[in-house]
């Protein structure tokens, strides 16, 4: 009997101290905010837990999903309280980009107003992306790279664009060159995960470039498994299953244009050293180049569009190493076929796309996306970008990028695949 009593103890402690553990490892991130008030989520009865599908029966999950899920039924209604307590409404902040952003000075902002009841109608719009999407991933006729592999076969490293807000129950896939500073910048201030002098961000307008793209600003999946061990990929899917979910696209052959413009036009150290001179070398043949970007500037010495277009179809390019974020599809960032989007928003109609979100998501008192740049890379700036690019080279360059017109919606540039 006492062997049985010890024995029994012994198990009741070491789950106590497994409960503690968790709750610590929890409490890290602020995942205790598990409770979710945006539009998009299923409603639940009160005695239901966030985590679980209503109706859903407990012997369906597995057994870490169910112990997590119970775990955090205890915190529901105190931390939902005190996620109201901390929102306030919106505050009007500054009307311009600060001083320090220059290159917001620099494009310029659109500060036109737009009447809400004139834009598209959104919900259509929704539906309609959805079902694009749903439907060419589940055709099997419609192929390309990973479309087949499911969620836990993603490597963590590619999960690092999907951005956590766990106070409102939202997940961003950014798409650089897809308005993705701003939107960063509504993540900061709705997770309050960078502090001005002590207080949270409220205008996203002032948050320097240079935070909004440092690494340790945001809490992203891949950095899930650092924080949570083997139970990482189970907190993964609790939060892909209840939250929202969503992310910004845009034509895939502007998007390029307007990565190259930004990286290769404008004078860009990182960018220079890392991939002009490569360019400039294999598909220019320059030698001794000069070490820093002012120079090469300054000597005439650029990456051309066609060297950019050769470097993307070189197939020694990815052996090297897989494609910069700027130019790399966006079925490989966000992983469309793997994860069930709640809302796709479009740069053609940022501005209708973003109030829209902002009101479904129940956050449109606390800010306002910030305006568009009034010079931005335009559609029909295609058929001059690509005048001197040979069409085999443009029918190789839209295979490479065919998945996301596709999966997205946007129409096949015949006037750009044809003699």
């Amino acid at each position: 009997m006492t062997k049985a009593r010890l024995l029994r103890l012994s198990v009741v402690l070491v789950s106590v101290f497994m409960i503690l553990l968790i709750i610590v490892y929890w409490d890290n991130v602020g995942t205790a905010h598990f409770y979710l008030h945006t539009s998009f989520s299923r409603p639940h009865s009160p005695g239901a837990i966030p985590g679980i599908a209503e109706g859903e029966d407990w012997e369906a999950l597995p057994d870490v999903d169910e112990f997590l899920a119970k775990l955090l039924s205890s915190s529901v209604k105190q931390n939902s309280s005190i996620s109201k307590k901390t929102e306030q409404p919106l505050i009007q902040g500054s009307s311009k980009p600060g001083a320090s952003n220059l290159e917001e000075n620099v494009r310029g902002y659109d500060w036109s107003t737009r009447d809400a009841r004139a834009s598209l109608d959104q919900e259509k719009l929704q539906v309609e992306r959805q079902r694009t999407l749903r439907e060419f991933c589940a055709n099997s006729s419609f192929t390309f790279p990973t479309k087949e592999r499911s969620f836990d076969d993603i490597p963590n490293y590619e999960l690092n664009h999907l951005i956590v807000d766990d106070r409102h129950g939202i997940i961003y896939c950014y798409v650089p060159k897809v308005a993705c500073t701003n939107w960063k910048r509504v993540m900061i201030v709705l997770s309050e995960s960078l502090l001005d002098q002590g207080v949270p961000y409220r205008d996203p307008l002032d948050i320097p470039r240079e935070h909004v793209h440092n690494t340790s600003t945001h809490l992203t999946f891949n950095k899930f498994w650092r924080r949570y061990g083997k139970f990482s990929r189970h907190l993964m899917k609790i939060k892909l299953k209840k939250y929202t979910k969503f992310l910004f696209v845009r034509d895939p052959f502007v998007r390029l244009i307007s990565a190259f413009r930004s990286k290769f036009e404008l004078e860009n150290e990182e960018f220079y050293r890392r991939f002009a001179i490569p360019m400039l070398k294999l598909y220019s043949n320059h030698t001794n180049l000069p070490t820093s970007v002012s120079e090469a500037f300054g000597a005439g010495l650029k990456v051309s569009f066609s060297d950019f277009i050769q470097y993307l179809l070189d197939p020694r390019t990815e052996k090297m190493a897989p494609f910069n974020e700027h130019w790399r599809q966006v079925y490989r960032l966000c992983h469309p076929c793997q994860i069930d989007y709640d809302f796709i928003g479009k740069l053609e109609t940022l501005d209708e796309d973003a109030a829209h979100l902002l009101q479904l998501l129940k956050v449109d008192r606390l800010l306002r996306f910030p305006p568009s740049y009034r010079n931005r890379t335009a559609s029909s700036w295609e058929d001059d970008w690509f005048a001197k690019i040979p069409l085999a080279w443009r029918r190789q360059l839209y295979k490479l990028y065919e998945a996301d017109f596709v999966l997205f919606g946007y129409p096949k540039p015949e006037n750009l695949l044809k003699d």
